[in-house]
């Protein structure tokens, strides 16, 4: 039997290894996409289970894993050589590249485990979920639209979650889908100033690196006024009431306070726009649609 310092020291090696996977997933992040897809389940016509929660939260788990996974591995060439990024897991050498196709196939593994025990239409969309985070990391290579590449995978969540709860495609989710991403893809494109000038000397696409700050700047603030009347064009074809309306003209007014923090001579507070407001942002929405739910 193994004595108490024995277990503890070879848990320890474990404990860490688990602690770089996690950081290199960026774990914390899973707060931009989760709420949103426990909105899209609330916001479906069906009664609330306490399962599609559970098996919902384990498939979000799988697939933004997935997903994160998939881009540090296919991104590791170009993050070896960003200084910004040159610290990340694979690119240093914490963590091989084989170690991360293991993750990467336990998390698809997860989000399939998931899809067993949620609406059977969903045992056959998954991959669609994968091609989608497969297909992102690569855009970059040839087109400065890969902030709406990003939008549309990640965005996705909200669809997924309604259309796992009630076995149907239909334009209803679509619409919540189309919102997401481009509340995504706007704030990808805030996010890629930090990156412009290793963009530009590295042949990287990206709207800022394409177009300049300004440009730049205009496109994500179009593309979060359009998310914001396309969560209204999903109010009205889910039925949603007016409480869901209210948070709406919240998340709205986040958005707006959110690009107003970024200007194209001063990004000093780009960190706080991008990780903070959108962490906020979606949190937000999930409680105003569970209010909605809760009192209608």
């Amino acid at each position: 039997m193994a004595s108490p310092s024995t277990r503890s020291s070879a848990s320890g090696p474990n404990m860490g290894r688990l602690r770089v996977l996690l950081e290199m997933v960026k774990w914390e992040h899973t707060v931009f996409a989760l709420p949103f897809a426990y909105a899209g389940m609330l916001a479906a016509p069906v009664s609330f289970s306490l399962s599609n929660l559970v098996w919902i939260t384990v498939a979000m788990v799988g697939a933004r894993t997935a997903g994160m996974t998939l881009n540090r591995i296919i991104d590791a060439s170009i993050d070896a050589r960003n200084p910004r990024t040159a610290d990340r897991a694979i690119p240093k050498g914490l963590v091989g590249v084989r170690e991360a196709w293991v993750f990467t196939a336990a998390a698809i593994g997860l989000l399939i485990l998931a899809t067993f025990f949620l609406a059977p239409i969903t045992r056959v969309l998954w991959p669609l979920v994968v091609l989608g985070f497969v297909v992102y990391p690569y855009t970059k290579r040839f087109t400065w639209l890969c902030h709406l590449a990003l939008g549309i995978a990640n965005g996705l969540a909200p669809a997924a979650a309604w259309v796992a709860v009630t076995n149907d495609v239909s334009w209803t989710p679509v619409l919540i889908w189309a919102a997401a991403a481009l509340w995504v893809g706007g704030f990808d494109i805030i996010y890629a100033l930090l990156d412009r000038d290793f963009d530009l000397e590295n042949r990287v696409n990206s709207l800022p690196a394409r177009f300049g700050v300004g440009p730049a700047l205009v496109v994500s603030r179009l593309w979060h006024t359009l998310s914001v009347a396309l969560l209204v064009a999903f109010g009205v074809a889910a039925g949603l009431g007016v409480v869901y309306y209210l948070g709406v003209v919240v998340v709205a007014w986040l958005l707006f306070y959110e690009q107003s923090l970024i200007k194209k001579e001063d990004l000093s507070k780009l960190n706080m726009a991008f990780f903070t407001m959108n962490g906020v942002i979606s949190v937000i929405f999930f409680v105003f649609v569970l209010l909605d739910r809760v009192m209608t």
